[in-house]
């Protein structure tokens, strides 16, 4: 439990004495709401760096506590919507183009090395006609098969999401996340996970059952050793595929595959596996094998494909192909 310091009795008073000024104020609402969530925004920012810098885990944790606090009250306030939080790479917020989620995520890095990551989902109840907040708590540690459970914002798989795609089939919009967090002191995790929300609700699902002859798979879990580096990310790649055509030749016909190739935006990923024999099951030991795999998004599905970058026979699309370089991730913190 943290303590409430006398700062922190301050801060409320500050900012609720703030809250009454703008509420009694006779300027607009519009004009009300911009004072107060930049207020909110330059109370948080000092916390922010106190959780990325701050030399103890105690402190790292007061500081988080509050922050936490502030974010959850920011979000209620009318209009916080469309309020563009400035954290810089501290803190992601990712926003669909149809306004009708915004995710934000960061992390809380301990002095063992274990990662704990923090968030609020701002979803739009179309029965309210208003967005509703949730608040994500991480329960990695407890959660069994994260390959395959349907999760809620109370069992959340701790991630900082790097990169929301939205794709769509049939007048459906579908949403996937990329994430990423440094777990422990010996693997980090990257995941490719889809996103929805109940039928007419605002409450969000994470996991879904959108990987194509993947029948268990609501997510794709790749966790693997600290010192590696593992690429997942959404691309344009060249790919060849091939049309089925009957082609007449001396009186019989026959069916023969076409080929073309075009461009076509995927998911990018490593594959990896253990680099010692044996150690299958141990992800510290983890690591890509040099083999890059795809999912490529065919009538509202995530297929996946081992040929989908850079494995053509034509010299020429090949000799442009270069390979994606290796990068660290952007939320990875110092460890204290």
């Amino acid at each position: 439990m943290v303590r409430i310091t006398r700062e922190n009795k301050q801060r409320g008073r500050l900012l609720a004495s703030l809250l009454m000024v703008l509420l009694l104020s006779p300027l607009g609402a519009v004009g009300q709401n911009r004072d107060l969530m930049n207020h909110y925004q330059n109370e948080m920012q000092p916390l922010m760096e106190r959780v990325v810098g701050a030399p103890t885990d105690n402190e790292r944790y007061n500081a988080n506590e509050q922050l936490v606090q502030l974010f959850e009250e920011a979000l209620q306030v009318d209009g916080s919507f469309q309020w563009k939080w400035n954290f810089g790479t501290q803190i992601s917020v990712l926003t669909s183009s149809d306004r009708q989620f915004r995710i934000i995520t960061w992390p809380v890095v301990r002095d063992n090395g274990e990662y704990e990551c923090f968030g609020f989902v701002q979803s739009y109840n179309p029965k309210t006609e208003r967005y509703d907040v949730y608040t994500l708590n991480d329960k990695s540690d407890e959660i069994i098969s994260a390959n395959e459970v349907v999760l809620g914002p109370e069992n959340w798989l701790g991630s900082v999401y790097q990169e929301l795609i939205e794709t769509k089939h049939e007048g459906r919009t579908y949403y996937t996340l990329l994430g990423w967090t440094g777990c422990n002191a010996l693997t980090q995790r990257k995941v490719i996970e889809p996103i929805c929300f109940r039928s007419n609700s605002s409450a969000p699902q994470f996991g879904q059952a959108l990987f194509r002859r993947e029948k268990n798979l609501r997510r794709l879990v790749l966790e693997y050793a600290r010192t590696a580096y593992v690429n997942v990310r959404f691309d344009e790649q060249t790919m060849r595929t091939f049309e089925n055509k009957k082609v007449k030749k001396k009186g019989r016909t026959y069916n023969v595959q076409i080929p073309h190739e075009e461009k076509v935006k995927m998911i990018i990923f490593d594959e990896i596996a253990p680099l010692v024999p044996g150690m299958e099951g141990l992800p510290q030991y983890y690591a890509p094998t040099g083999t890059e795999m795809a999912y490529i998004f065919v009538n509202g599905r995530w297929e996946l494909r081992d040929n989908a970058q850079g494995r053509l026979d034509d010299e020429k699309l090949n000799k442009d192909f270069e390979p994606l370089p290796k990068t660290t991730p952007t939320y990875q913190m110092p460890l204290n």
